[in-house]
């Protein structure tokens, strides 16, 4: 646990893969062709405190929807890469947009086009739907199925690593 902390301490842009990350995997299309997903309020919550902290946040995915730019937008993410049929140039443009090395960038995936990106990242997660090729480059593989947790798993991690967590839930205590 020491050396993923380690990882986690350097960590400066938490990026994210969307479906079988940020939401179950799951694809629903209404009647007018429109792709439907469902995301976490917790997840979400998570990237906004993460984000409140002072890491950046980011989205890369080789799929678009309107959906996903909605969610994005709610969350006050600006670096969305959709459509990135190459996720390894999108996170090498993310890098440079952000003004950091990989080493910096934390990358959750759950399938094998996400493993350009996880083996050049600093802090490479996995969900535990993953298949087995993915979670074995993954420093760490979330208790939480993704859409179900993971991300906001992801950022307490990170936030517990860097010493921010604690200051997170001050005033939100239980009444």
């Amino acid at each position: 646990m020491s050396r993923l902390y380690d990882l986690a301490r350097n960590i400066r842009v938490a990026a994210f893969d969307v479906d079988g990350v940020l939401t179950d995997g799951t694809l629903y299309y209404a009647d007018s062709v429109e792709e439907l997903k469902a995301f976490n309020v917790q997840d979400g919550h998570g990237m906004k405190m993460l984000k409140d902290s002072g890491v950046a946040l980011a989205i890369i995915t080789s799929r678009s929807s309107r959906s996903l730019e909605a969610r994005a937008r709610n969350l006050g993410i600006d670096l969305l890469f959709q459509g990135a049929a190459d996720k390894l140039a999108a996170f090498q443009e993310l890098l440079g947009r952000c003004g950091i090395e990989a080493q910096a960038c934390a990358y959750a995936g759950d399938d094998v086009v996400d493993l350009p990106v996880l083996k050049c990242c600093g802090l490479a997660l996995a969900v535990p739907d993953a298949p087995a090729l993915v979670r074995r480059h993954a420093h760490y593989v979330t208790r939480a199925r993704g859409g179900r947790g993971a991300a906001r798993e992801i950022c307490e991690l990170i936030l517990h690593a860097q010493e921010t967590l604690p200051g997170r839930f001050a005033g939100h205590a239980e009444r």
